[in-house]
Formats: C-alpha cells, sequence, structure tokens
C-alpha cells in the first residue's frame, strides 16, 4: 500500500515530469550560485561599512533606509539568479 507522500509523489510527476539536468548545466548552476553569491557579499559589505559611518553620525533615518535599500537590492539580485537558473533548466526541459 502506497502513503499518501508517495500517491502525491506520482501525480506531481504525471503533470510536470522531472528534467534531467546534464553535467553541464548542473555546472552553469554551480557558477550561476557562485557569481551572485559573491555580487550579494559585495552589496552586504559596502552597505554595512555605509551604515556604520552613518550610524556615527546619529542619522538613524537614513540607517533604516539603507537597511532597507541592501534587504531590496538582496531580493533584486536573488529573483535574477532564480530568473538565469530557470532559463538554464529550461533548456534541460527541451
Amino acid at each position: 500500500m502506497k502513503t499518501s507522500y508517495e500517491l502525491a509523489m506520482e501525480r506531481l510527476n504525471k503533470a510536470a515530469p522531472a528534467t534531467k539536468l546534464t553535467a553541464e548545466q548542473k555546472k552553469q548552476l554551480a557558477e550561476l550560485d557562485s557569481q551572485y553569491a559573491a555580487k550579494i557579499a559585495e552589496r552586504e559589505i559596502a552597505l554595512r561599512d555605509e551604515v556604520a559611518r552613518v550610524e556615527a553620525t546619529g542619522d538613524f533615518e537614513k540607517v533604516e533606509k539603507l537597511r532597507q535599500q541592501l534587504v531590496g537590492e538582496r531580493k533584486k539580485l536573488h529573483d535574477e539568479l532564480e530568473e538565469k537558473k530557470e532559463r538554464v533548466r529550461r533548456v534541460a526541459g527541451r
């Protein structure tokens, strides 16, 4: 007797079969992860330095804006990464 999990997985595979990635595609995905991790880290370092400078002046409104900017930039970069990864995956599905 199959569990509900196994039945759900069978239905999922029928609706959207899993695609097999080639070694090259896996390599491309890993490179994208690495590139975007570096971009995110670069922006975090730059903005954290700026936050530290602004905190020293006591302008806490600007500090909050910088922190929100960091969150926004991190989200934007993550969205770009996922879009590029999806393009690589779509090639595998053809």
